[in-house]
C-alpha cells in the first residue's frame, strides 16, 4: 500500500522483528519543508512524566528522489533533514518496544501495542494537517488483528491497512492493539462500544465483562447527557491482561488498560472478587475520562507542548474528582452494594490520613509537582507529599456533601453545569469557582482556600455522618501503629518510615532490614512484622535489632497504643440513598 493523495503525513508500521521487539516504521512527507524537522515526544498526556520516548528510536535515514539525504540530530529527540522542498521526503527508523505498559510500546510474538507518542515522529511545521497510519499484516502472523481507535480509511476484516487522524494530536492520542484477541461490541447511548481483550486464560468470563462495562458506559452517558449522545462516534476499550499488572491511560474515544489475570470475571464464578470490583472501577475511571480530562481539560492542556513538562494545579480535579465518581458510578448502576462502596471509601479515607504528607503539600501543590514527586516516588514521598488522587477524591467528597448538605445542588449538576460553561473545552479553577458560586448560592472561597491550596484536615467525618453513614475508629494495623511501610518477602525490610511515628522516634530508616526483638532478656530472629507482637505479648517496651549497610544496630521501640483506623457503615439507608443514589 502507498500513502495516499493527502498532503499530510504518512506512517507505515511494520511489525518487523517481534523476537527482536523492533518496529521499522516509514515516514513519507509529501510536501516537506526545507531543511525539516521531526521530533519524537518526551512525554505521554496523562502520563505526567518526561519518559524520553527517543532513546528507542534508532536508525533513523532518508531519502528524497531515491537518494540519501543527511540527517542531523538537533537535540535528544529532535533531527533535521538536509532535504529541498521539492519532492516527497522518505523517513525510516526501527522503534525498540519492550515496556509492556499502557504508557509506551510493546512488541513480542503473542502481541503488539503502541502508542502513537513512542512510534511516529512529529513533523513541524504540519502537525495540524491529516495524518495518515498504515497497520501492514505481519506476514508471519495470520491469525493477529489490529484495533485502534482511528477513523478507517481503507482497512480489510483483520483491521490492518490504513487509518486517518485529523491532526498530530489525534494520532497520537488513539493507541493500536495487535495480536490474537478477543472482541466483542456492544452499543451504549446510541454509539457502538468495542471490548479488546489480550491474554486472557481459559475461564475468563468474557459475556460477564461485556455486560458490566455496558452498564458502566450507560451510566455514564447518562450522568453527562441524560438522553443526549456522548461526544464521540465510538469508543474502545483495550484490556491487556498479564500475570501482575494495574493501570490505565485515558484517550479520546479509547482506553488502554493493563490488570491481573486473576481479576477478570470467571465463568461459573457466583461471588464477585475483590480483584474484579478494582477491574471495573479501573474501567469506570477511565471511562469518566474521556469528558472529564480529554475534553473538559486545564486549560494549560489546550495545547500539548510534547517537548517537556505541561504544567497545571487542576490535577486534583481531573483525577482527584475522576477517582470520586469511578467506584460511585459502580454503585449507582448496580455492580457494587452499599457495603463495598463504603469499603472502598474506608480505603481511600485511611490511605490519605495515614499520609503525613497531607500536612505538607495542598493537593494544587501536588498537581503542579506530579512530574518530580508522583510519578517519581521514593522512601519520603509520603512523609512529603500527597496524592492528588486520593485526596483529589476525598475534596470532591466534601464539596458534594457539604452541596446537598446545604440544599441547593450537589456535586453531579456542578459538573454538568461546568461542562456546558465551557462548552466541553479547556477551563479554569475559575470556572469551579464560579459555578459552585452560581448553582450553591454562595462563594466557596474559603473551602477551595483549605481544601484544596491548604492542607486543612477535610471535615469528612461531620459530613459523611450528616448523611447516614457512621465513622467508626479502630484500632490500626501493625504498620500504622509503628508508621512504616514493609516488605515481607525475605524477612522485614523497611519500604518507608513515616514522619512523626514511633519507628521514626526509635531511629529506624528506610531499607532497615528488622532482623530481631529483644524482649525482657530474651532475642528472637522475626520473619515477619507480626512476629513483633507474638515476642512482645504484653511488653510496650521493646529492643529491635536493625542490618543497616551490613551493621547491626539496637533500637528501643516504644510500642505506641490508641493510633486508631477509620471504618465506614452505612447507619441511615434513607438518608445516605440521598446521596448514593437509587441501586441499578
Amino acid at each position: 500500500m502507498t500513502p495516499s493523495r493527502l498532503a499530510g503525513p504518512h506512517y507505515r508500521v511494520e511489525a518487523a522483528d517481534p523476537s527482536a521487539h523492533l518496529y521499522q516504521v516509514t515516514l513519507t512527507i509529501p510536501q516537506p519543508q526545507a531543511a525539516q524537522r521531526v521530533s519524537l515526544p518526551a512525554w505521554i498526556p496523562g502520563s505526567y512524566m518526561v519518559r524520553e520516548f527517543a532513546r528507542h528510536l534508532q536508525k533513523l535515514t532518508a531519502r528524497q528522489d531515491g537518494k540519501p539525504v543527511a540527517v542531523h540530530q538537533a537535540d535528544k529527540a529532535t533531527w533535521q533533514v538536509e532535504c529541498m522542498p521539492s519532492s516527497p521526503l522518505v523517513l525510516t527508523y526501527e522503534v525498540y518496544a519492550f515496556d509492556n505498559s499502557v504508557r509506551t510500546a510493546w512488541l513480542d510474538g503473542q502481541r503488539g501495542f503502541f502508542n502513537g507518542t513512542s512510534l511516529c515522529l512529529r513533523v513541524h511545521g504540519q502537525a495540524q494537517e491529516p495524518h495518515e497510519l498504515e497497520l501492514v499484516a505481519p506476514r508471519d502472523y495470520p491469525h493477529w488483528e489490529a484495533a485502534t481507535g482511528l477513523e478507517p480509511l481503507k482497512t480489510g476484516k483483520r483491521g490492518f491497512g490504513t487509518y486517518l487522524a485529523a491532526d498530530y494530536d489525534e494520532l497520537v492520542d488513539c493507541p493500536v492493539e495487535l495480536g490474537a484477541f478477543f472482541s466483542a461490541e456492544f452499543r451504549a447511548g446510541g454509539v457502538p462500544h468495542r471490548v479488546v481483550v489480550a491474554g486472557a486464560a481459559g475461564s475468563f468470563d468474557s459475556d460477564r465483562l461485556v455486560a458490566d462495562t455496558q452498564k458502566i458506559c450507560e451510566a455514564q452517558i447518562r450522568f453527562w447527557h441524560d438522553r443526549k449522545r456522548p461526544p464521540f462516534k465510538s469508543y474502545l476499550f483495550l484490556l491487556n491482561v498479564v500475570d501482575d499488572g494495574y493501570g490505565g491511560l485515558e484517550h479520546r474515544n479509547s482506553t488502554a488498560l493493563i490488570a491481573s489475570r486473576r481479576d477478570l470475571p470467571r465463568v461459573g464464578e457466583a461471588r464477585q472478587a475483590e480483584g474484579y470490583v478494582t477491574l471495573l472501577g479501573l474501567i469506570s475511571h477511565e471511562y469518566f475520562h474521556t469528558w472529564n480530562v480529554k475534553r473538559l481539560r486545564p486549560a494549560e492542556f489546550a495545547h500539548f507542548d510534547y517537548s517537556g513538562e505541561n504544567y497545571t494545579q487542576l490535577l486534583w480535579f481531573f483525577e482527584g474528582f475522576t477517582s470520586y465518581y469511578d467506584d460511585l458510578l459502580l454503585r449507582r448502576c448496580g455492580l457494587i452494594d452499599d457495603a463495598t462502596y463504603l469499603k472502598l471509601l474506608t480505603k481511600t479515607a485511611n490511605q490519605v490520613l495515614q499520609t503525613p504528607g497531607r500536612e505538607v503539600q495542598s493537593v494544587a501543590q501536588a498537581s503542579f509537582d506530579a512530574w518530580v514527586k508522583y510519578y517519581r516516588q521514593d522512601e519520603n514521598t509520603a512523609n512529603a507529599t500527597v496524592s492528588y488522587y486520593t485526596k483529589g477524591a476525598l475534596v470532591a467528597l466534601c464539596f458534594d456533601l457539604l452541596l446537598r448538605q446545604e440544599g441547593n445542588t450537589d456535586l453531579d449538576q456542578v459538573m454538568r453545569t461546568l461542562w456546558a460553561r465551557c462548552k466541553g473545552g479547556p477551563m479554569a479553577e475559575a470556572d469551579f469557582a464560579a459555578v459552585l458560586k452560581e448553582l450553591g448560592g454562595r462563594a466557596f472561597t474559603r473551602e477551595l482556600a483549605g481544601w484544596v491550596h491548604g492542607t486543612r484536615e477535610l471535615p469528612m467525618k461531620d459530613l459523611l455522618e450528616a448523611h447516614g453513614i457512621s465513622v467508626m475508629e479502630e484500632p490500626a494495623q501493625l504498620q500504622q501503629r509503628l508508621g512504616v511501610r514493609v516488605t515481607e518477602s525475605q524477612g522485614v525490610v523497611l519500604k518507608n518510615v513515616l514522619r512523626g511515628g514511633a519507628a521514626e522516634q526509635a531511629g529506624f530508616a528506610a531499607h532497615d532490614e528488622w532482623v530481631g526483638v529483644e524482649v525482657a532478656g530474651a532475642a528472637w530472629r522475626i520473619t515477619k512484622l507480626d512476629d513483633l507482637l507474638l515476642y512482645a505479648g504484653a511488653h510496650r517496651k521493646v529492643t529491635a535489632l536493625v542490618s543497616r549497610d551490613r551493621r547491626l544496630l539496637r533500637l528501643e521501640l516504644a510500642l505506641p497504643a490508641g493510633v486508631t483506623t477509620w471504618r465506614l457503615v452505612l447507619r441511615d439507608a434513607a438518608r445516605a440513598q440521598t446521596w448514593l443514589g437509587p441501586q441499578g
